[in-house]
């Protein structure tokens, strides 16, 4: 890491006595000439360029990190991350390839990617191509071989701030940092039109030989229910562990109407992950607010926020956010802890929260924000993480169970349906357990 030539920039360059010892190059396929990233702050991350590289190549996003020790293609294509430049904290990436089955969306969806160690290889059967090729196949740019622990501490210390990957040589450190502080923040972005389809489409796959249980230990709907799902950059397991419930999904654009919603006469409403700030997805949040109650309804992630905000409460920006699928959650109504996949950068208030009706469910560990919460009287719940689980533990996806009740039932959730969930959720854990050992 060095420092641009601009006045009062204090950051140290890399490889000084008190840095850690400078990082060994990049390598792996792919892997090619020097490349930058700049952020906003003025630091400037030098390293080797993979993926997209050459003249001309830069992109601009907010830079975050993921915790997650595996799962590099799912958070790659997890319309979530539109508009951010990823770093893992995983010293090693691109091990095990791409495989088609892996991609939560038809591409990468961030902007950039920042790790350690490029993989020298690819090891896995179902892997069709290497995470470089794949990467420069859909023009996103990477970078390899800078300090990545470095970097994730200025983002936890600083928050997460804008940043510029570049490969080209002929632009300077300081006009990639300025690049950098122009561009607009997160906050204030509705970035879920740009990922929100069109057209209303629908999805019949279940997760197959994937599926973490068994039907006999899942709720699965004595009858065949339609959901109907507003998308606003879903991923794509969240559908399949749908689908395998025995539900119908009919996905519609984020900016659908009410009536178009009440025209498919749905059992129930799904609301679905996505990218930016929430405030900013004013469309969706009207409609929220003209159907709220009349289905069934449940939110993921930005879903979550949307509904909650829809109800009255307020949401906010997180300093460096939860990414990763490592992040321990409570649920308050049955006391018992989750380990959970996560990606999002803003919450809800819980004050705005109780005062629009809600009770909050489920906590975060880490810094005791909001995780999940139910409408008193509505049938309305929501969780911020993400129990499809792809990647990530298995531990969340009973809430999916719990959807099915509230679509069968028509009544708010209960802590009596969320434990009665949970349990068979872990009998299954232990009867696959045991069939192991075996």
């Amino acid at each position: 890491m060095h420092s641009p030539e601009t006045p009062n920039s204090k950051s140290p360059r890399h490889g000084s006595s008190s840095d850690p010892a400078p990082a060994q190059p990049g390598s792996g396929p792919g892997a090619t000439a020097v490349a930058r990233l700049a952020l906003a702050d003025g630091s400037v991350f030098e390293g080797t360029g993979f993926g997209a590289t050459g003249q001309g190549t830069r992109r601009i996003g907010e830079v975050v990190f993921n915790t997650a020790m595996s799962g590099y293609q799912e958070a790659i294509s997890d319309p979530s991350y539109t508009g951010q430049i990823l770093v893992m904290t995983a010293t090693q990436i691109g091990n095990y390839g791409i495989a088609r089955e892996d991609v939560e969306s038809a591409a990468p969806a961030i902007a950039g990617f920042v790790v350690r160690e490029l993989s020298r290889m690819t090891s896995n059967y179902r892997s069709v191509t290497d995470l470089s090729s794949w990467l420069a196949s859909h023009g996103v740019p990477g970078i390899s071989g800078i300090d990545t622990r470095a970097l994730v501490r200025k983002l936890r210390i600083a928050g997460s701030m804008n940043g510029v990957i570049c490969s080209d040589a002929s632009v300077t450190d300081a006009a990639l940092v300025e690049m950098a502080r122009d561009a607009a923040s997160m906050a204030g972005q509705d970035l879920a039109c740009a990922v929100s389809p069109r057209e209303t489409s629908r999805w019949s796959e279940g997760l197959g030989d994937w599926a973490p249980r068994t039907a006999a230990c899942m709720r699965v709907a004595g009858r065949r229910l339609r959901v109907v799902a507003i998308d606003c950059g879903a991923k794509r397991n969240i559908y399949r562990n749908l689908a395998e419930r025995n539900c119908e999904v009919v996905a519609l654009p984020h900016d659908s109407s009410a009536e178009a919603i009440r025209a498919l006469k749905p059992d129930g409403l799904f609301i679905s992950n996505g990218p930016g700030d929430p405030a900013a997805v004013a469309a969706t949040i009207a409609t929220l607010r003209a159907v709220a109650g009349e289905v069934p309804t449940f939110g993921i992630c930005l879903g979550h926020q949307l509904l909650a905000l829809a109800l009255g409460a307020t949401t906010y920006k997180l300093k460096f956010g939860h990414r990763g699928s490592n992040q321990p959650v409570r649920n308050s109504l049955t006391g018992r802890v989750e380990i959970t996949s996560q990606n999002h950068g803003f919450c809800v208030d819980p004050d705005s929260l109780a005062a629009a009706g809600g009770e909050v469910t489920h906590v975060h560990l880490n810094d005791g924000t909001v995780a999940g919460f139910r409408h008193r009287t509505k049938p309305i719940f929501s969780v911020q993480y993400h129990p499809e689980a792809s990647p990530g533990p298995h531990d969340s996806d009973y809430l999916f169970d719990c959807f099915i009740e509230m679509m069968e039932t028509r009544a708010p959730i209960s802590a009596d349906a969320m434990r009665l969930a949970q349990v068979r959720a872990a009998a299954a854990v232990r009867e696959s357990g045991a069939a192991v050992v075996a």
